[in-house]
């Protein structure tokens, strides 16, 4: 099947966040640094400490859109290790004119780059990145959850 990553209109984008969970891949990137979180510089969760993540695209297998979310988000090439699981995040905030929430249900894989020298280089959805080896209390809800139910790092 053909992958359709076209642009979709604004008002036709909001409806579908307004009326329906959105299906996002996100990779969780281990290293012997810790785990890379970036900080996002986007809604939802403008200004958090998060891990790269986008939409998944008509067509596209999951694991094709996590070897995307790493190259275009961070400029790497990664190995998947394995599928984490599926998660649900309920946001209150949407980087969508016109859509004031967002529900994502997200597939999780754990990732290690192949060239593990290589430096990170973040697309303009994130303003810093950094490696951590626990989760404290001033990360997000969702990162805390993450450490803790996969054990994180490893």
């Amino acid at each position: 099947m053909e992958i359709h990553d076209e642009y979709v209109p604004d008002n036709t984008f909001c409806t579908f966040l307004e009326t329906m969970p959105q299906v996002c891949v996100e990779v969780v990137v281990s290293t012997d640094q810790g785990i890379l979180l970036v900080k996002r510089a986007i809604e939802p969760a403008k200004g958090e400490w998060f891990w790269p993540g986008s939409r998944l695209y008509k067509g596209e297998s999951l694991r094709e859109a996590g070897h995307r979310v790493a190259r275009e988000e961070l400029q790497l090439e990664i190995d998947i290790i394995e599928q984490l699981g599926v998660h649900e995040h309920f946001w209150d905030t949407s980087d969508a004119t016109g859509a004031p929430s967002r529900h994502t249900v997200n597939i999780v894989f754990l990732v290690r780059p192949q060239y593990p020298n290589k430096e990170i280089d973040l697309d303009d959805q994130h303003s810093d990145a950094r490696f951590v080896t626990e989760a404290t209390d001033s990360y997000h809800d969702y990162v805390r959850e993450y450490f803790d139910r996969h054990s994180l790092p490893r």
